[in-house]
């Protein structure tokens, strides 16, 4: 950043510098953020229509210094419009041209005030080369987002969006991820990269154009999983103390949060359980939204034949010593939800002769299911604060025919019964004392 900033004060200087050994003085000043430009109104006026607007007429000889305020890209902007006006070359390029094209338009340097005046200029580069090109597009989305919403006025987001969309669905045979009749192709690094830098808000319009452009949903799973990964990474959601957030920044990281998950596909197994499970341990210690956490509960449900234990160890949002170390009641609902998956998946398969409901129902996982379910309820047994009714609540929803051999349940019921007995005895030395 420090390296921009110079090379920006250095490129103003030479400008400057440049505008002082021409033949007349200045007769202008102008103002931009912080930084001021000793000018000349002439060029200036003759492609600015708004500086023109302002220094015309009978006062405007008086006019020897203008604030411009709101100017998208600030002095740097500015540096490079005062060029054009002077007709000093310089180069248009994916890195500048939403900031030219946002000055432009500020500065109304349209055809009507003169002929092949910047915003004509910034609009055939637009079209004949940054958004001829995916990575052109990529670029200009990136540096447009940072102008906001003076480049939503010029309807740029939505242009270079159009243009991702199209170009990684492959449409027109441009290049992409997959074609409709294709497999899905790797997700290219560098744009995905990019991509996933973008605010939460660009990023979801990104996702929204490509999956109306047939994206397919594991390629969309695998970005927003990318984007969740950077976004979520500095949070510590595996203790169960809170470490304390700015609350603007936790406001923050809850709507990032909330977004990702609606951008969720529907489509199952486009995301794996150890990734919903994650998502779940943030919107627990993020305080999301019920109908967010139910979301992942209900598709975590739909995949739990494929869930390891450690997906389940779900902490609490309770303080330490509080409540129970880990979620149990998310858990039950969850299990509860797989039942309800598996039951309507069986009525399917026997009641029906459609070829597409009986290829959706899911393959009979309820035996793994189960032997995970007991291994939960070992690990969770040793829980101090684990009442009877939720211990007893989730041993009686596992069905019989989940239940292959009674090891796995006898094994947790028995670790309970011993920490129950443990406990007894502690307190009765505490009450005898």
């Amino acid at each position: 950043m420090q390296t921009d900033t110079q090379f920006t004060s250095a490129a103003m200087k030479r400008t400057s510098d440049w505008i002082r050994s021409q033949e007349f003085p200045s007769d202008i000043t102008i103002q931009v953020g912080e930084s001021s430009f000793n000018l000349h109104k002439l060029p200036l006026a003759s492609k600015c229509g708004y500086i023109r607007k302002l220094v015309s007429g009978a006062n405007g000889s008086r006019v020897t210094h203008l604030e411009i305020a709101g100017m998208p890209g600030d002095a740097k902007a500015f540096d490079l419009v005062i060029k054009f006006c002077y007709g000093v070359n310089f180069e248009i390029t994916a890195d500048n041209v939403a900031m030219l094209r946002c000055a432009a338009e500020h500065l109304e340097m349209t055809e009507e005030c003169k002929p092949g005046n910047l915003v004509g200029r910034t609009e055939a580069y637009l079209e004949e080369v940054a958004l001829a090109s995916l990575e052109g597009a990529v670029t200009a989305l990136r540096r447009a987002e940072e102008l906001l919403p003076a480049s939503d006025k010029v309807q740029l987001i939505g242009r270079c969006i159009d243009v991702i969309a199209t170009m990684t669905c492959g449409d027109g045979g441009h290049e992409g991820l997959d074609d409709v009749d294709a497999p899905p192709k790797p997700v290219d690094d560098w744009w995905a990269d990019e991509l996933t830098a973008l605010r939460i808000d660009t990023f979801q319009r990104v996702m929204i154009a490509m999956k109306a452009r047939g994206f397919k949903g594991i390629a969309m799973g695998t970005m927003i999983m990318l984007y969740a990964q950077k976004s979520l990474r500095r949070l510590d959601m595996n203790g169960r103390e809170r470490k304390k957030m700015e609350p603007r920044q936790e406001h923050e990281k809850r709507v990032v949060l909330e977004t990702i998950v609606s951008l969720l596909p529907r489509e199952k197994n486009t995301m794996s359980v150890s990734f919903l499970s994650m998502l779940l341990r943030a919107a627990i210690y993020l305080d999301t939204s019920l109908a967010c956490r139910l979301d992942l509960e209900t598709r975590m449900a739909a995949q739990l034949g494929q869930a390891v234990l450690d997906d389940l160890l779900i902490p609490s949002s309770s303080p330490e010593g509080a409540g129970t170390a880990y979620d149990v009641d998310a858990l039950q609902r969850i299990l509860a939800g797989y039942l309800e998956n598996e039951g309507e998946a069986t009525r399917l398969d026997y009641n029906t002769d459609d070829d597409f409901a009986s290829a959706a129902s899911p393959p009979n996982d309820v035996g793994p299911v189960g032997k995970l379910m007991e291994s939960y309820l070992a690990e969770i047994s040793s829980d101090v604060n684990l009442p009877v009714d939720k211990f007893t609540g989730l041993a009686e929803l596992i069905p019989e025919r989940a239940r292959f051999n009674e090891d796995g349940m006898y094994r947790a019921i028995d670790i309970y019964l011993k920490r129950i007995r443990r406990w007894a005895r502690a307190r009765g030395r505490r009450c005898a004392a």
